[in-house]
């Protein structure tokens, strides 16, 4: 199994929002293109120098190649939906490998 890891930091301005569009439409479109089985959203309670409210979004799914198969087929169309955002957010992604669950 592997986790697809998005961590964002988004602006106080936009933040109502965004976690609205993230709940409500961008994590049931991830869900929905088959490739992954859950999703775990997470708000980071550390605080920023830079300000704004952080969040985890963990993906799981079945192997490395759906994971490959998701950046080819979907996620140009899924990240660009969030450009009403654009300038108002940073994100990075990790790509995890369970080695152990207990």
């Amino acid at each position: 199994m592997y986790i697809y890891n998005v961590t964002i930091n988004i602006e106080e301005t936009v933040h109502d929002e965004w976690l609205n569009w993230m709940k409500n439409e961008h994590i049931p479109e991830m869900l929905d293109t088959g490739k992954f089985s859950k999703a775990l959203m997470s708000k980071v309670l550390v605080e920023e120098e830079m300000g704004g409210f952080t969040y985890s979004v963990q993906y799981t799914t079945d192997s490395n190649e759906t994971l490959q198969r998701y950046y080819e087929e979907d996620a140009e169309r899924l990240r660009s939906k969030s450009n009403k955002f654009a300038g108002k957010f940073v994100a990075f992604r990790t790509e995890l490998e369970i080695v152990s669950e207990q």
